[in-house]
């Protein structure tokens, strides 16, 4: 495979978004700051001129005499690399977009880049304060996802990103579009999580290294989320959220969007419920996205599910042969009740089974890894 490669001139555009950042938040932070998108499409010249019109030809003159060794030594500083739309490893999501960022920054392995098309492609998106059922299926379906192949696009916020990102992680591959430099740890409580995506995934901006975030760069990184993917997926929002952003993007450019259902009553669900009244497909599971890209059936969700440890698998296997309760389970096992107890409430924080009011375990549909993943 070719190495990356972005020419200076598209490189150039990423140091001027940077420089005009605070000009840009004036003008561009409005209702849901939904105008940044707009603004990008703009050329250097007319972006200078409505951003910071009075300051207009110097910031043209200093952007354009950075030498391109300078530019390509501030990558290489910061662990990154860059591509360009005159790059054939640029996505070709991307290319279906008029406001396309020029230049991509990136951190992680490149390769992963070459063969990223849409119908192989979802973003998962919500709500930043999302509710444990949020959190819990954003992760499930991004794990499934990712181990059916599928590559998982999201923002690493705080709420459904972040656990999407987790699911894919166990599962297969996940990007990370941040609205800040490439090499940013943004949160700063998730940089452990982008360290993690960095190791096995990969990282985007369309900002040079080292830029800090913004307002408006976070609707306009949602714009590379939404064309990057074949479908949008939006697990949990509010009526007015950001998130609904990404969708609205997303079906401006033809893609298709998906919804979780949810509780009418609850307010993190009024964003998915109002998609879903709009015509969104609805995703109960990994499969009803599987089927919406690639046809029903194509291609089959294997719901698998962390690696267990041996205690844990024992149990599993219990409630699979029919003891569903601790005290059967114990008495099946020959273990102690708190033993029991232990990996039961492993098992259901994993996923594995469910509980009801009066102490019944039920398996649900995740499986193990495989019998020879069993941690000792």
């Amino acid at each position: 495979m070719t190495e990356p490669h972005a020419c200076p001139d598209c490189l150039r555009r990423s140091r001027l978004l940077a420089h005009l950042a605070p000009y840009i938040e004036r003008i561009a932070t409005g209702s849901r700051g939904a105008r940044s998108p707009e603004l990008l499409r703009l050329s250097d010249e007319d972006l200078v001129a409505v951003a910071a019109p009075n300051v207009a030809e110097q910031v043209l003159e200093q952007v354009r005499a950075v030498p391109e060794r300078v530019l390509q030594d501030a990558l290489v500083e910061a662990e990154c690399w860059g591509c360009c739309l005159h790059d054939p490893l640029y996505p070709a999501g991307l290319r279906d977009a008029s406001d396309a960022p020029r230049a991509l920054v990136g951190r992680g392995d490149p390769a992963l880049l070459q063969d990223l098309e849409p119908e192989g492609t979802v973003t998962l998106v919500g709500a930043r304060r999302a509710t444990s059922y949020g959190r819990q299926l954003a992760r499930e379906l991004g794990r499934e996802l990712a181990a059916a192949g599928l590559t998982v696009v999201s923002g690493l916020a705080f709420g459904i990103d972040s656990c999407a990102h987790r699911g894919a992680l166990e599962g297969g591959l996940t990007i990370a579009v941040l609205g800040c430099g490439a090499d940013v740890a943004y949160p700063a409580a998730h940089r452990s999580l982008w360290r993690q995506i960095c190791e096995s995934g990969v990282v985007l901006s369309e900002l040079p290294p080292g830029t800090g975030a913004w307002r408006w760069t976070f609707p306009a990184r949602n714009r590379i989320m939404a064309a990057m993917a074949g479908m949008t997926v939006v697990v949990e929002a509010a009526e007015r959220s950001g998130s609904l952003i990404t969708a609205d993007l997303a079906a401006d450019l033809g893609r298709d969007l998906g919804a979780v259902p949810g509780s009418v009553t609850s307010r993190m669900s009024a964003g998915p419920n109002n998609l879903l009244a709009g015509g969104a497909c609805v995703v109960r599971e990994a499969q009803d996205v599987l089927d919406a890209m690639l046809g029903p059936g194509a291609r089959t969700a294997k719901r698998v599910g962390p690696r267990l440890e041996a205690t844990q698998h024992s149990v599993l296997a219990a409630i699979e042969g029919g003891s569903v309760t601790c005290d059967a389970i114990a008495a099946d096992l020959d273990l102690s009740g708190g033993e029991v107890a232990a990996a039961l409430a492993g098992l259901e924080a994993l996923g594995y089974v469910s509980c009801s009011m009066v102490g019944v375990y039920c398996r649900t549909l995740l499986r193990p890894p495989s019998a020879d993943g069993i941690r000792n």
